[in-house]
């Protein structure tokens, strides 16, 4: 749970930020838009294997750079 304590001399449009900068780093922000919609099982299962191959070749491609 992601919480933000105010004061009272805290602005609103600060404790927003706040919120979503803090939303975004504990990862709920990007759960909460995959979980936006249904997702059928084979849908998911397919999006989690293509994420699988954009993360094996981005670690190629980062190999051949450090050598």
């Amino acid at each position: 749970m992601v919480e933000i304590q105010l004061g009272e001399n805290d602005r609103l449009d600060w404790a927003l930020k706040q919120f979503r900068r803090r939303m975004i780093r504990s990862g709920l922000y990007k759960d909460m838009r995959r979980k936006r919609f249904y997702e059928k099982p084979s849908e998911a299962r397919k999006a989690k294997s293509k994420a699988a191959l954009r993360r094996r070749a981005k670690d190629r491609r980062n190999a051949r750079r450090r050598d």
